[in-house]
């Protein structure tokens, strides 16, 4: 793991020793449009085996002015072929199937290798007490009242035995919520489970055009309506960040999936509930390198970068969470960014796959 909070420990001794890890990773957990010349709307869709095959698009990618953060521009016009996408996050059911047929140990589950974790931290970084170094998972817990926004240790906990079997930490099941996204998962949990079912990760690329649902510049997967307005359309954070939420999507933490209307591909949750691992390397400063041409199934760099983060290596996540609203990240825009590193995994972080569509 490459990110540290806790409630058991005094958190400041934990962020002297941790302040430049917390602002690399923990900063990205929340700052972390499209279309082509038609909408898709009327395209019949057609679904196999959980999957939606989302067609070929020629779109606008990335977003400037407005709520639009500096990695998302400029806009710059992308192409990509035909793929299928899964309907829905991978569930916990889902997983679970893996885990009983594999045997396989998430990164959560493993405790965390002092010798490698250095390798991406600012140099002279003093080791953590031993304590600190044991199989755990960040978990939100709401404040009693408002915080200061940018101490992202006021809400995360990093609790010991936190992990995809008990959301929550130690004590916590997954009792009623099989169907709900697994968490806590790791971009490297994701590539192995992609491996077991035959698929891989979206891209970049992908994932934006897919959520975008073919609508021509649509802000939201739902289209241009603000996310306060009209019905609920999505699992968000209601109200005030991190200490009141007034619940009216009827869920504090994830929702089973396909819980809300599907973008017109018939995708569900491509906004809020849990983010997306995308399989793209994060570059803070990759978009400037399309700038007025266009480009063909982009893959991502070849390498990640990050000038506020140098040490750490990062992957894309889409798609926001159950924890976002406008006034903190508005995650659930179709061209909102955010990333981390690939083995991190918290409790509003899952995914969901693809499939390279041969005709």
């Amino acid at each position: 793991m490459k990110t540290y909070s806790t409630s058991i420990f005094n958190f400041q001794n934990f962020k002297k020793q941790f302040s430049s890890l917390l602002i690399g990773t923990l900063s990205a957990l929340f700052f972390s449009s499209c279309g082509n010349g038609e909408t898709q709307k009327n395209t019949p869709i057609e679904v196999k085996d959980g999957m939606v095959l989302i067609p070929a698009g020629d779109f606008q990618m990335g977003s400037e002015g407005g709520q639009s953060r500096q990695d998302e521009s400029p806009v710059h016009r992308v192409s990509v072929d035909a793929f299928w996408m899964d309907q829905t996050e991978v569930t916990n059911a889902q997983f679970k199937a893996f885990v009983d047929a594999t045997g396989y140990v998430t990164t959560a589950e493993k405790k965390p290798n002092w010798e490698e974790l250095k390798k991406e931290l600012p140099p002279d970084t003093p080791k953590p007490n031993d304590s600190l170094l044991q199989a755990a998972s960040l978990v939100f817990e709401a404040t009693s009242g408002p915080v200061n926004l940018n101490d992202y240790g006021a809400w995360w906990r990093w609790k010991p035995k936190a992990s995809w079997r008990n959301p929550k930490g130690k004590g916590s099941t997954l009792e009623g919520k099989m169907d709900h996204p697994v968490v806590h998962i790791s971009w490297y949990d994701a590539q192995a489970y992609a491996a077991w079912v035959g698929k891989r990760l979206p891209t970049e690329a992908e994932w934006e055009w897919a959520a975008s649902g073919g609508q021509n510049g649509a802000k939201y997967p739902w289209g241009d309506e603000p996310i306060t307005k009209g019905p609920v359309k999505v699992n968000a954070w209601e109200g005030n960040f991190p200490y009141q939420n007034s619940l009216q999507d009827q869920f504090f933490y994830t929702a089973p999936v396909g819980s809300f209307e599907p973008n017109p591909f018939g995708l569900f949750d491509m906004a809020g509930n849990v983010w997306e691992w995308c399989s793209d390397w994060y570059d803070f400063t990759y978009y400037e390198s399309f700038q007025n041409k266009k480009t063909s199934n982009p893959k991502g760099p070849d390498a990640p970068y990050d000038p506020y983060q140098p040490y750490l290596r990062q992957k894309v996540m889409r798609g926001g969470s159950f924890l976002c609203n406008d006034a903190y990240c508005s995650g659930y825009r179709v061209s909102s960014r955010m990333k981390s590193s690939p083995d991190t995994g918290l409790q509003h972080t899952g995914f969901r796959l693809v499939k390279t569509a041969n005709f």
